[in-house]
């Protein structure tokens, strides 16, 4: 090692500790994914349950590689584009082979990129969200897609899904710095595959035994709702870790400011993340009681949490729990209006179309007039630091973006993969069990859902 080559501006005390921070959020993530896959092991039907796991993990994986292979030079590319050079500049630099990704930050000069280990580090921070993504979406095509169709839109999506980011999280993006405010990015992790739902739900139908019998599936029935319980407290563990993230770090020492730009503070950010759940899972309980239906002891939580996430950053705690209090109830109405009407996906519609759309109009409507977007340390021009206010309308056009870029995304792929490799597994496939048609599995014990309708 030649010690003459070290860059000290790149390894002092203080990089180091916000290395760890993201480091942190990474583990966090990951411990996000550990839970999603809880959830989908204790709803999902037995016959079905290794398949639609381990498509899962396959998803994500292809989202997570996608996303180091080109991903993060289109979310990175509004900075560049701040300080005068391009989007393709920044592909250059963060494609998997880029110059910056395979960097050594020790030995390269603070004047050609300030900070390089932060940014290698959100690398792998914002790849396990891209896999994210493709997990969220399996949850509405589980079953009913073919794999090999849902590992093309997963490459698709994952790509799509980092343009978005490009535009709707940060602070100097197209529309986070016209004012569209999301601290936590409920736009392209949450909104987005909801869009793509919408798009593929319709063409793939209802699962057998869903809504009526089947001859060979009398009921769809959860295994084992203790463990999506489980799976919903290892999200809770992990997201802290994830908020903190969502801040950036200025001297002098460790200033914390939003990735929006907005004024905040961490213990603000984590407290108002608590009373997110807090509300959401009061108000949950009250429907789970009121309607005897245990979704809502799962749903209120997470949609309390989902609604807020956009606005950890300029909420106070106690209007925090305020506004999840009423997210449980758009969830309600999401949920109860597609189960009348038989469609079949029941997870990212009441929770990202219903609570998510909800917690950025809340936040356009009671933060409006909070300054946000530019940059800390630009104190004039288009990129001034805080020049702009959170709005209402900045925050109805992101929703429509957001969920347009998913509905079109899922659709034209969709409609692709329909007529070259297929899209969607047979009935008979569906109800006989995936696990045992693809891999030769069959569940240890007889269950109630597999029970075959008497005839007569």
């Amino acid at each position: 090692m030649d010690l003459a080559a070290i860059q000290a501006d790149q390894v002092t005390l203080n990089s180091l500790v916000q290395n760890l921070v993201y480091l942190s959020g990474t583990v966090g993530a990951i411990t996000v994914v550990v839970g999603l896959l809880m959830i989908d092991a204790g709803t999902t039907r037995r016959k079905s349950l290794f398949n639609s796991t381990i498509e899962k993990v396959m998803g994500f994986f292809l989202g997570f590689t996608t996303y180091f292979a080109i991903g993060f030079g289109f979310w990175a590319a509004q900075y560049y584009i701040m300080e005068g050079a391009t989007m393709g500049d920044s592909l250059r630099d963060w494609w998997l082979f880029g110059g910056m990704l395979n960097a050594n930050a020790s030995t390269t000069d603070p004047a050609t990129f300030p900070g390089l280990n932060t940014f290698q580090i959100f690398v792998f921070f914002l790849a396990v969200f891209a896999g994210i993504v493709n997990i969220l979406f399996h949850f509405a095509v589980s079953e009913r897609i073919k794999a090999s169709a849902y590992y093309v839109l997963c490459v698709v999506a994952a790509v799509a899904s980092s343009i978005l980011s490009f535009y709707t999280w940060g602070s100097v993006g197209p529309l986070t710095n016209a004012g569209f405010h999301d601290f936590f990015g409920v736009g392209f992790v949450y909104l987005f595959p909801t869009g793509m739902a919408l798009a593929l739900v319709p063409m793939l139908g209802q699962r057998p035994g869903m809504f009526n019998p089947h001859p060979m599936v009398s009921g769809y029935h959860a295994p084992s709702i203790g463990l999506a319980a489980v799976g919903l407290l290892t999200i809770f563990a992990g997201l802290p870790m994830v908020i903190v993230s969502c801040l950036f770090f200025f001297d002098p020492e460790a200033l914390a400011v939003s990735v929006t730009m907005a004024d905040t503070s961490v213990g603000l950010a984590v407290n108002n993340y608590a009373m997110a759940w807090a509300g959401g899972a009061v108000t949950g309980g009250i429907l789970a009681y009121a309607t005897r239906k245990y979704a809502y002891l799962l749903l209120g939580p997470l949609a309390g949490y989902v609604a807020g996430a956009c606005g950890f950053d300029v909420y106070q705690p106690g209007e925090m729990f305020l506004v999840a209090l009423g997210a449980p109830v758009i969830s309600y109405i999401v949920y109860e209006f597609t189960l009348k009407r038989e469609f079949d996906e029941h997870k990212l519609l009441p929770l990202f179309l219903g609570a998510g759309s909800y917690g950025l109009i809340m936040v356009g409507i009671l933060e409006a007039g909070t300054p946000r977007g530019g940059y800390f340390g630009f104190e004039e021009g288009e990129y001034a630091f805080q020049h702009g206010q959170i709005g209402l309308t900045m925050q109805l056009i992101g929703i429509v973006v957001c969920l347009g870029a998913g509905l079109v995304t899922g659709l034209v792929t969709a409609l692709i993969l329909k007529v070259t490799i297929g899209l969607r597994n047979t009935d008979d496939e569906m109800a006989a069990g995936l696990d045992g048609l693809r891999w030769g599995l069959e569940p240890d014990v007889p269950t109630r859902e597999d029970t075959p309708i008497a005839k007569g």
